[in-house]
């Protein structure tokens, strides 16, 4: 575990807003991504009849809808375990196969730093 003060500060950010997205919306997951230029993109978990998107997902989808061209990183907050193939692939095809996935429990401490490759 990475005690989130440990972390770079655009990291931590990152992280941060992901959590508020959690807490805010009520859903399982929060996440943000950080793209090319800095922007961030945060998103929750969408649950509807007709569509359902992990919140990592959904933000890499707000990202792309937004121009973003490449990511730098992306972090997850949840209370399940580590981010799924289908997340970890999301990030890939956007950001590349070392774009960094910070995943942390809901009191923002980072479990696990993974790449998206």
């Amino acid at each position: 575990m990475t005690d989130s003060s440990a972390l770079d500060p655009e990291d931590r950010k990152i992280v941060t807003l992901a959590r508020s997205a959690r807490a805010r919306n009520g859903v399982p997951e929060g996440a943000a991504v950080r793209d090319e230029s800095g922007r961030t993109y945060v998103a929750g978990t969408v649950t509807l009849d007709s569509l359902k998107l992990s919140a990592l997902r959904t933000a890499v989808a707000m990202a792309v809808a937004s121009g973003a061209q490449s990511l730098e990183a992306a972090a997850v907050v949840t209370e399940a375990g580590p981010a799924s193939a289908e997340d970890l692939a999301a990030v890939r095809d956007l950001g590349g196969p070392e774009t960094p996935v910070l995943v942390a429990g809901p009191d923002g401490t980072v479990r696990e730093t993974l790449t998206a490759g």
